[in-house]
This record gives C-alpha cells, sequence and structure tokens, in this order.
C-alpha cells in the first residue's frame, strides 16, 4: 500500500469539490452529478498513476458497485457501494441505481465534497468560516435500528425529518445503507 497511498494523498491535494449542477426537481436542489465527480478528481487520480474502476459485483444476493483504485504499481484498494433500485426489472430504476451508486461510491472513496456553481457565491469574498475540532468517534450519536425503523414506516415528513436531523451535523450520522434506504423510501413516498 506504499505507492498508492502516497499518489492517492498527491492526488487529493489537488482536488477540487465537485460542482453542483444538476437539479433535483422533488427537492428542488442541485447536486453533483457522476460527470462533476469524475471531473473533480479523475484529473488528479490519473496524474498520480491511479486509475478508477466501477465494475458490478453480486454478493450474497446483493448487488453492489466496486470502485477499485488501481495503481500503476499493481497495488489497489477497493470500496463497495449497495446498488439500490425502487422498482424489480425495470432496466431504468437498475440504471438510476447503478448511476446513483457510482456517484457516492466514488465521491465518498476519493473524499470529494460539491459545491455550489453560484455566479453570485464566485463574485464575492467568502467568509472565513470557524471551524471547532473533529469528533471524537465516542462523540457521534448513530442514528439506532429503532429509529431507522420508525422513519420507514413514516410519511414523507418523518422521512424528511429523520435525513434532515442524521446529516452528520451536529455529531448526528446515519450508515450510508441507512441513507440509501431511507431516499428510496422517500422516492416511492413523493
Amino acid at each position: 500500500m506504499k505507492h498508492i497511498s502516497k499518489a492517492l494523498l498527491e492526488a487529493q491535494k489537488e482536488m477540487g469539490n465537485a460542482l453542483k449542477d444538476s437539479k433535483n426537481p422533488f427537492f428542488k436542489s442541485s447536486y453533483a452529478d457522476l460527470n462533476s465527480i469524475r471531473e473533480a478528481c479523475m484529473p488528479s487520480l490519473n496524474k498520480h498513476g491511479i486509475v478508477v474502476l466501477q465494475p458490478t459485483a453480486f454478493i450474497e444476493g446483493k448487488n453492489f458497485i466496486k470502485t477499485i483504485l488501481l495503481h500503476e504499481s499493481g497495488e489497489s484498494i477497493e470500496s463497495l457501494t449497495e446498488i439500490v433500485y425502487s422498482k424489480q426489472n425495470d432496466a431504468q430504476s437498475q440504471g438510476s441505481g447503478i448511476t446513483y451508486a457510482r456517484r457516492y461510491g466514488l465521491q465518498s472513496f476519493v473524499n470529494v465534497g460539491a459545491e455550489d456553481d453560484d455566479g453570485n457565491s464566485a463574485s464575492k469574498q467568502m467568509p472565513v468560516m470557524k471551524t471547532s475540532a473533529p469528533l471524537m468517534p465516542s462523540e457521534i450519536i448513530w442514528l439506532t435500528e429503532e429509529q431507522f425503523n420508525a422513519a420507514m414506516k413514516s410519511d414523507k415528513k418523518g422521512i424528511l425529518a429523520t435525513l434532515s436531523a442524521f446529516n452528520g451535523q451536529k455529531g448526528k450520522k446515519m450508515t450510508g445503507e441507512q441513507l440509501t434506504k431511507l431516499t428510496n423510501q422517500l422516492n416511492q413516498a413523493i
């Protein structure tokens, strides 16, 4: 892991955030699509000898995207992101699930953030933000199984409240699997 670790460090020093240049009409919000994530990370990764592969994998009855960072030295690291889709045997739904898993798998694996592409924001000086020390693992409040199950059974408002409360702010988080399932449940409720 000596070579890929060094190359990934150098690549991440050069990476910027992905632009939120796609629109979600359901939430009236913007997000960084797969192409934006790739534009933010691929040039730096490739420059430092890292190629990204994202094949599908079927493990224990579930479909995953396996994000692999393969270094020219032969070293590699990989991560799995479950493919979740709302309709069985529907190509459109499966394609969306694959794209969603590729986007979030790559974005989280290389630690790329997203920012608004807003001309007004870009044209004015950004205020200096005060940041607090990172939370220790013991300070993180995780969404419990009981809270998750209650959110899955609730209406759109309840799901949105849970997603909002456990979005990483103030040390409250949920697992990627919980996020995916709640998001899919919300999409069905809309």
